[in-house]
């Protein structure tokens, strides 16, 4: 198979945050307990928003804070999201560009990001998955002949 030296499909290159995040999440407030919180990551997201009155983020409690107060013989039950989870964390917002995305996503290391919009409400997440399975989807029928290199 040769490379033609083509860069990113420009389908795939023109699309947003919003094309592509997950929009029905869990979220919770300062208030909840880490076991509901651990709850939540275990069948979805290994991370959890955590969310204002006004659904504005306010923090995010990952699989690594909840380990850390495992760590320190915290008691799940007993701790609230307020004493955990990472205030002000980043965020992108919908209209962030693919390119903007995975070049934040690979620079911090994060494999997901909360999505916000201009009022700070969440309204979303975005994943390193996400980007996969969008590149994935809009690539265009492959031309056989060039993959099987006898035609």
């Amino acid at each position: 198979m040769k490379n033609s030296g083509s860069s990113l499909n420009p389908g795939f290159e023109c699309l947003t945050v919003d094309q592509i995040m997950e929009k029905q999440i869990d979220f919770a407030d300062d208030k909840t307990k880490a076991d509901v919180l651990a709850s939540f990551m275990v069948e979805g997201f290994g991370s959890v928003p955590i969310v204002d009155q006004q659904q504005r983020l306010i923090g995010i409690v990952s699989e690594y804070d909840l380990l850390t107060a495992l760590g320190r013989g915290r008691n799940w039950n007993d701790l609230p999201a307020c004493e955990i989870m990472t205030r002000h964390p980043a965020s992108v917002t919908p209209d962030t560009s693919i390119a903007t995305l995975i070049g934040i996503l690979q620079s911090s290391r994060f494999i997901r990001m909360p999505v916000i919009d201009s009022n700070g409400k969440l309204i979303g997440v975005v994943a390193r998955r996400d980007i996969l399975r969008a590149y994935l989807n809009d690539k265009s029928e492959p031309d056989w002949s060039e993959i099987m290199g006898y035609w």
